[in-house]
């Protein structure tokens, strides 16, 4: 494998994608500086999922907020320790999730907001998109068994992936690749673990979005 050519990676996807444990396998494999999403502290989440049209709002602003301060605390400081930093969301993904989440005028002034703040922040050098189909989502999302998950629908995924992808497209200026993982395990197969990190790491890729299928 060549040569760590990134300072700053984020890796992305939808609800029950397995970003965290990506993250957390990269990091630990190339000694990383890893940054996790802090939702589980979030108090608006499960009260979002009981009653969406009364919290959607209230949730988007506190994540907004959060993940800008933790993002802008975490990025600033540098580690001389490390080899790069990687992380399991960016900034972006609050965009993503309030198009699905709010009514048409509060998206409209979310998203000046997101933008005022958004362009404060650096930039990944790579976008990685954990494509996985809504089913197997549904069943990834079973499994580790969060209660207030337990109404998302395969609608709702759906929803929230065409986000991803149109956010993509209005941003070209960036790097995107989306990894198709629904054939893999990368967490009980080394080789299939080693197939992404090299899809990662391994070779160039060009800015807009480019798409490997396994």
């Amino acid at each position: 494998m060549e040569a760590i050519r990134y300072n700053y990676i984020v890796i992305e996807g939808n609800i029950g994608a397995g970003k965290t444990t990506l993250a957390s396998m990269i990091a630990k494999d190339h000694n990383a500086k890893l940054i996790l999403e802090r939702f589980a502290d979030n108090p608006f989440l499960p009260k979002f999922y009981d009653d969406p049209s009364r919290y959607s709002f209230p949730l988007e602003l506190s994540f907004l907020a959060d993940r800008y301060r933790q993002l802008k605390e975490e990025l600033v400081e540098q580690d001389l320790f490390r080899s790069f930093t990687v992380a399991d969301y960016y900034f972006m993904k609050s965009l993503v999730f309030a198009s699905q989440t709010l009514e048409k005028d509060e998206f409209s002034l979310y998203r000046q907001i997101f933008y005022i703040i958004y362009g404060s922040l650096p930039k990944p050098d790579l976008y990685v998109y954990l494509h996985v189909t809504p089913e197997r989502l549904l069943n990834n999302i079973a499994i580790r068994g969060r209660e207030y998950e337990k109404s998302i629908t395969s609608d709702y995924l759906r929803g929230i992936q065409e986000s991803y992808f149109t956010f993509f497209r209005q941003n070209p200026e960036n790097r995107y690749l989306i990894l198709d993982i629904n054939g893999l395990d990368f967490v009980r197969r080394k080789e299939d673990y080693k197939k992404l990190t090299e899809a990662i790491f391994a070779g160039e890729i060009q800015y807009g979005i480019n798409l490997r299928n396994f």
